[in-house]
């Protein structure tokens, strides 16, 4: 298999894992939302630690060598920390949808930090696709009466975990290794706290709730490790069309699983959302078209 198919299938595999995340996180519903985000911290740690010096036998100081990198790294595990949270907490409080709407933004927040923090100039139909999801947000909060906080929580906390990356400019396993590395003391303090005041899901012996908390890392590690494979062997471009099989995932099963409501305003919301992304893919085929000539 080329490199360019096997990046096509790293890409594929990783977006459709992150897809069908709900259906993982609401099988762990009846634990508190920040027990899970602590676990999936723990355990994210253990797998990459494990994975990076076990594995791999490689160190750390190869790849990251100055200390401002390491206190950049602190600042985008709490971004990320943040995320898996808001997510974690927002699937499990029947907000499916709302997530889902959320990494449909993503690609046009991405835009928006280009061209606030890299001097990335915005073209006419960039332009036009932020308007039509401002308008789709402004419209959903008057109509439906709450502002999609969640969605614009979880496309911006992303949006600039990736802005500080790309900036930093470091290979993807070590960098989500010391990550993790970060998160891991907070989270077993938490989780010790936890049991010894016996709220902890650990005090009530439930092997499958075991399994899936202890799993939560390497669920959490193997479709970031997949995205940084993609990444390695295919085109932005590439990796840009494959993100939307992620929310389109939730989405479906928000609305066909779970029953959410979908009122005319999230219909509203999300055509418009959907008609700005359409431009924006439009327009990205079009200047690599000209590109390549």
């Amino acid at each position: 298999m080329g490199e360019d198919r096997k990046g096509l299938l790293y890409g594929f595999l990783c977006y459709l894992i992150w897809g069908m995340f709900p259906l993982y996180w609401r099988l762990l519903d009846d634990v508190d939302s920040f027990e899970i985000l602590a676990h999936r911290m723990l355990w994210s740690g253990v797998f990459m630690v494990t994975l990076f010096i076990g594995i791999r036998r490689m160190r750390l100081r190869n790849h990251i060598q100055r200390p401002r990198q390491y206190l950049m790294l602190l600042l985008t595990g709490t971004l990320i920390s943040f995320n898996w949270g808001l997510y974690i907490w927002a699937i499990n409080h029947g907000y499916i949808l709302q997530s889902s709407l959320g990494y449909y933004i993503n690609p046009l927040v991405n835009v928006l930090l280009g061209y606030l923090f890299l001097h990335e100039r915005l073209n006419r139909a960039q332009t036009v696709a932020l308007m039509l999801a401002l308008a789709g947000v402004v419209y959903f909060t008057i109509d439906y009466g709450h502002f999609p906080i969640i969605s614009l929580g979880l496309a911006f906390s992303f949006g600039i975990y990736g802005l500080l990356k790309k900036k930093m400019g470091l290979n993807a396993t070590p960098a989500l290794t010391v990550e993790t590395i970060w998160m891991m003391p907070a989270a077993l303090v938490f989780i010790t706290f936890l049991c010894s005041q016996g709220q902890s899901a650990l005090n009530h012996f439930d092997w499958f709730t075991w399994l899936l908390l202890l799993l939560s890392g390497a669920v959490t590690a193997i479709p970031l490790l997949l995205y940084g494979k993609a990444a390695e062997r295919i085109t932005l471009t590439a990796l840009g069309f494959l993100q939307y099989i992620s929310p389109t995932g939730q989405f479906l099963i928000g609305i066909f699983v779970y029953k959410e409501s979908f009122t005319t305003a999230h219909i509203i919301c999300f055509a418009c959302i959907w008609l700005g992304l359409t431009i924006f893919t439009v327009d990205i085929i079009k200047r690599l078209k000209r590109t390549e000539k």
